[in-house]
């Protein structure tokens, strides 16, 4: 099923893909290894400080790189979403561990704080020469399309095709999982939150991929035991 972003059925798309949590083979050559050595070490730094979001982008980034084939987008913009999922939360670093694994309700200081990732995550990789709009769809992975996310309150397009497939991702993977504030909820209930916010938070062709990988090809996260 491979449909753009207003769900127009696209043919052909490339089929060398990159395999689940990596690259191709052929991706990595001497004219890219270091960007993705550089790459790499964002994200050991994530891990270092904080083992939960590692783990939780490293779901981000495979569920949205399927989310990206499923849609037909190219190998090269599917690897930009992939490498984009992998260091979509990086700018939490500046977040002190007490907020982030605190287990009661957030005060409103306390979230104003959370919500200053997605700047911070864009103010790290600007100067990073990277070939796909990494910062930009780190900026924007929780815009949404009816204008009610943060930190710009972009609308509709203007929120960047990879920045939507992140949302949906982000949104899966994190009310799927467990949290320190609340259990699991699971996959189904994280597939009725998109359902219900298609169009508004979520962008229409993004869920519907979303869920055919679940419900028809089976497809599970990486570093989780939720199940449908």
């Amino acid at each position: 099923m491979n449909t753009t972003a207003n769900g127009t059925v696209l043919a052909g798309a490339e089929k060398e893909q990159p395999h689940r949590g990596g690259m191709t083979r052929s991706s990595v050559t001497p004219n890219n290894r270091f960007l993705y050595q550089t790459i790499s070490a964002f994200a050991t730094l994530v891990q270092y400080r904080d083992a939960y979001t590692s783990g939780h982008q490293q779901n981000v980034s495979d569920l949205a790189r399927s989310i990206a084939t499923e849609l037909g987008l190219s190998r090269n913009q599917i690897e930009g979403v992939r490498i984009a999922g992998t260091l979509h939360d990086i700018g939490k670093i500046a977040v002190p561990m007490a907020i982030l694994a605190k287990a009661g309700q957030l005060s409103g200081e306390e979230f104003n704080l959370i919500k200053t990732h997605s700047q911070v995550g864009h103010d790290i990789l600007k100067g990073v020469d990277f070939p796909w709009p990494v910062a930009e769809a780190i900026l924007q992975h929780h815009e949404r399309p009816d204008g009610s996310g943060y930190p710009r309150a972009l609308e509709g397009e203007a929120v960047i095709l990879e920045a939507r497939i992140l949302g949906a991702a982000d949104t899966v993977d994190a009310m799927a999982s467990h949290r320190p504030y609340r259990p699991a909820k699971g996959i189904k209930h994280a597939l009725r939150e998109l359902d219900v916010g298609a169009g508004l938070h979520y962008d229409h062709a993004v869920v519907k991929a979303c869920r055919y990988l679940f419900m028809e090809k089976g497809y599970k996260l990486l570093n989780s035991n939720a199940t449908i």
